[in-house]
């Protein structure tokens, strides 16, 4: 496996070729979700959301201009609406619960016309103590869900999501964006450079073995968590919409995108090729005990996601070539779909765990 170290001084910028279109959910997905609780009725559905009557520009705390916009919707439609989003938070929090939902209000509902999933943003505030949290509702796209899926099951995080009919309903991912992380937080005394570089390494590997692409800066968060020897630090993706779309294998690679270039060169500094490598195989066998737990619930995401086409079959064809060269492995020549991909990732990295351990040379293929 190509190391994190071998790494270009000016990676080249990685564009979408095209914009990606929203898969459906098929029944194959469906019966999963159900089974496991993620599909269930629904208030208010994305749909109903577009159906507003006025639109504001919406500022940050500086007064600089976003990418959402505040709706508003008729005064007879907002009473009712209202209600309805209040208990879909229910069913997100606390499982459908609304003694709890009493002393809760919607504050704001924000709509962003920019990306793949046109997103509502919803602010829910407590009115005891004005703490206000979030959630999204999207337009449901398959392979969306498949990635906030991976990400709960082969990640160190957990994920609560939704979904009903063509809607889609998701938590908020509380953290520092990553852009704004690399220009405020990189310099902090707070945090160990080689914790921040070991995390990087992590993240990378993750995103590598379930094939969740587009992982520039703005699509992660980092999270830092006080700890008594310095600050812990994780990084987490917080957009799914690029899961399994891509041809180009180095997409699903974060250290190969000229946003990340800032982060990726200070880590560098911090790393050799031995800890380097010591980490990307610490995370190998963490996302191989994580999938030994739900072993059964991963190939059965899998198996559905193998009955979908997730990409066109040219995207598809390059990555199958790129990971069997990269990987040296003819078995990826017989996949079929992306998720015969990521089974077959999680296979190469079992047999790299597992196999008997000889002294990597500076430099070479693993």
């Amino acid at each position: 496996m190509l190391d994190f170290m071998e790494f270009p001084a000016q990676p080249m910028p990685l564009h979408t070729q095209e914009k990606k279109p929203s898969f459906p959910i098929s029944e194959g997905l469906r019966r999963y979700l159900v089974r496991y609780r993620r599909d269930r009725p629904l208030p208010a559905s994305y749909q109903r959301l577009r159906r507003f009557a006025e639109s504001a520009p919406l500022s940050d705390a500086a007064g600089r201009p976003t990418l959402w916009e505040t709706v508003v919707y008729d005064r007879f439609e907002m009473e009712s609406l209202n209600e309805d989003l209040k208990e879909m938070y229910a069913l997100l929090r606390v499982d459908g619960d609304l003694s709890f939902m009493k002393h809760l209000y919607i504050d704001r509902i924000d709509f962003c016309a920019f990306g793949n999933s046109a997103p509502f943003r919803i602010r829910i505030v407590n009115a005891y103590n004005d703490n206000p949290d979030y959630f999204y509702i999207k337009k449901g796209d398959a392979s969306r869900i498949y990635g906030l899926e991976l990400e709960h099951l082969l990640s160190p995080n957990r994920l609560t999501y939704l979904t009903y009919g063509d809607t889609l309903v998701e938590e908020h991912i509380a953290g520092i964006p990553g852009d704004i992380f690399v220009k405020r937080w990189l310099d902090s005394e707070e945090l160990r450079p080689i914790r921040v570089a070991k995390e990087l390494v992590k993240f990378n590997e993750r995103c590598f073995v379930r094939l969740l692409g587009d992982m520039r800066s703005y699509n992660f968060v980092v999270v830092i968590t006080p700890d008594f020897e310095g600050a812990q630090i994780r990084i987490r993706a917080m957009d799914f919409d690029q899961q399994t779309y891509e041809g180009r294998m180095n997409f699903y690679r974060p250290q190969f995108f000229k946003d990340n270039q800032p982060l990726v060169a200070y880590c560098l500094k911090h790393l050799n090729l031995e800890t380097a490598r010591q980490y990307q195989r610490e995370e190998q066998v963490l996302i191989l005990q994580r999938r030994a737990i739900v072993d059964e619930r991963v190939d059965q995401l899998l198996t559905a996601m193998s009955g979908d086409q997730l990409a066109p079959e040219e995207h598809f064809v390059q990555l199958r070539d790129s990971l069997a060269e990269h990987h040296k492995r003819r078995e990826y020549l017989a996949c079929r779909s992306m998720g015969d991909l990521i089974r077959e990732n999680l296979e190469t990295i079992r047999l790299r765990v597992t196999a008997p351990q000889e002294a990597a040379k500076p430099g070479e293929v693993e």
